[in-house]
């Protein structure tokens, strides 16, 4: 079977979810991958009104769509990450509180938790078509960030010390074993975007966020080769290597130049889109990542959950990119062969 197409709702949270279904719908698509910000999809309306998930389910039958995956990104970014004015802009008001460091990273932990019960809840009740679908892949995800106690020491000058790295990963996994062990008994995982900002965001970083959880069984990710290609990392040797624990697909492109740019690999402190970078976000099929590669080897992993477009692209129409993303990804996906093509020749 075709694994179902999704648009993820994180770019258009400032569309109300009923506005935006009926445009997904529109644009092709065959499910929606819902934020938890903006009006998508509200974990503690979950938790506390009995018709909330019903209603939500409703809403996206209406219109011909389903979902897949529950993601909760802004409020993971506040569990591990060193907290500052920035984080209140992406926070809600009971998760900020009075900014006090400790404070918002429990206060995001116990959200991050209570995620996963709202995602049980939901999912549980799922129309049969769905439940089929997640039967298949085993799995009931909630996708997001972990963030990083470390990510400022990067660029190691002056030099980090070996115990400061140690130990950004030791406090990693403390704040976030707690949410994973809630998730195993809910039975549901946890996919990190591996992404920069994030505890992993490379395969080395991968490695050592896995060591540090000890391998923990609801501790996965959500592949997005964009993340990667920029960097200069092989994507396609990630999902080699971690294929057993891609629980969820982004798909979205990123160009990079092949000459040297005005504005390097970091950005130069410029904005998305700004002319100069060395790299930027674009709509799927119009950067450098080969997603025919990507579609053979999660055909190879026997991966079956969506294929879930993250539309970014700073100087594209997203209305006109999300319905051209919608075909490229249509086009590009296909089932693999349960047959080898030469067997005829035995006959």
């Amino acid at each position: 079977m075709p694994r179902p197409l999704c648009l993820f709702t994180g770019q258009w949270a400032d569309l109300p979810l009923e506005t935006l279904a009926k445009k997904a719908k529109s644009f092709g698509y065959d499910g929606l991958e819902l934020a938890c910000w903006g009006d998508h999809f509200d974990v503690q309306r979950a938790l506390k009104e009995r018709e909330y998930c019903k209603r939500h389910w409703e809403l996206l039958c209406d219109h011909g769509l389903a979902s897949f995956a529950i993601s909760n990104h802004l409020v993971g970014q506040a569990v591990a990450d060193r907290i500052d004015e920035r984080h209140k802009a992406i926070l809600a008001p009971a998760i900020w509180g009075d900014g006090d460091p400790e404070g918002v990273r429990k206060r995001a932990q116990k959200e991050m938790i209570d995620t996963g019960k709202a995602a049980r809840k939901f999912f549980d009740a799922a129309p049969p078509a769905v439940k089929e679908v997640l039967g298949r892949t085993g799995k009931t995800v909630v996708v997001g960030f972990t963030g990083s106690p470390i990510w400022h020491l990067i660029y190691s000058f002056p030099p980090n010390l070996p115990k400061q790295i140690d130990e950004g990963f030791r406090e990693f996994a403390r704040r976030w074993k707690p949410i994973l062990d809630a998730y195993d008994k809910l039975d549901v995982s946890f996919a990190l975007e591996v992404h920069p900002t994030e505890i992993a965001f490379d395969l080395p970083s991968t490695r050592r966020a896995l060591a540090a959880l000890d391998q923990h069984p609801r501790f996965g990710f959500n592949f997005d080769p964009s993340h990667f290609g920029y960097q200069g990392v092989d994507y396609c040797a990630f999902l080699r290597e971690f294929s057993g624990r891609v629980w969820n697909v982004h798909v979205k492109d990123v160009w990079w130049s092949e000459r040297a740019t005005a504005a390097g690999v970091f950005g130069g402190h410029t904005d998305f889109g700004s002319d100069g970078r060395f790299w930027d976000f674009r709509s799927p099929g119009r950067g450098r990542i080969e997603f025919e590669a990507i579609v053979r080897l999660l055909n190879l992993a026997g991966y079956q959950g969506p294929l879930t477009v993250e539309w970014e692209d700073m100087l594209m129409d997203r209305e006109a990119g999300a319905s051209e993303a919608a075909a490229f990804v249509r086009k590009l996906d296909f089932p693999r062969s349960n047959v080898a093509f030469d067997a005829a020749f035995a006959k």
